[in-house]
């Protein structure tokens, strides 16, 4: 698997990023959808990497910045063709390492409360990720579900 740092001006990414803020907003209810668009993405608070494999995006993942040690997971998406293979392990396990080389000691990340979010809700808990207390700029919402991991 090759990751590749930044990349927004491939259209694939772009495409795979595009469809993905449609779909959360799609499924959040108003005043609850917290994904970042591109723009989001680019701030210098974040790092986003594209995942590759055989040159085929397969996926992608962004870690945000929060204070010093703790970082968020933001917009980890699979590609479409590559769900349901493991590739989101992939992508999270991708994550925790750059973490851990940018000496980010706890990950956060808020998710969906409903139905649409259990396999996402499912993998966190698979990693060790423990709900908790809204971070950062969060606050309580039904339709949220919040989650941490000391690494």
């Amino acid at each position: 698997m090759k990751s590749i740092e930044g990349n927004f001006d491939n259209l694939e990414v772009n495409n795979l990023l595009k469809k993905h803020f449609i779909e959360l907003r799609s499924v959040s209810p108003a005043g609850s959808t917290h994904v970042l668009d591109i723009d989001g993405l680019k701030d210098s608070s974040i790092k986003f990497w594209s995942l590759w494999e055989n040159n085929k995006l397969i996926g992608c993942g962004a870690l945000k910045f929060l204070e010093k040690g703790h970082g968020e997971f933001k917009s980890i998406r699979v590609a479409d063709e590559f769900r349901k293979k493991g590739i989101g392990e992939r992508i999270i396990n991708h994550l925790i390492e750059e973490a851990k080389k940018l000496e980010i000691s706890k990950l956060s990340i808020e998710t969906g409360a409903g139905e649409f979010f259990a396999p996402a809700r499912k993998l966190f808990k698979k990693f060790g990720f423990k709900e908790c207390k809204p971070f950062a700029h969060y606050k309580e919402d039904p339709n949220s579900c919040y989650y941490n991991l000391k690494i």
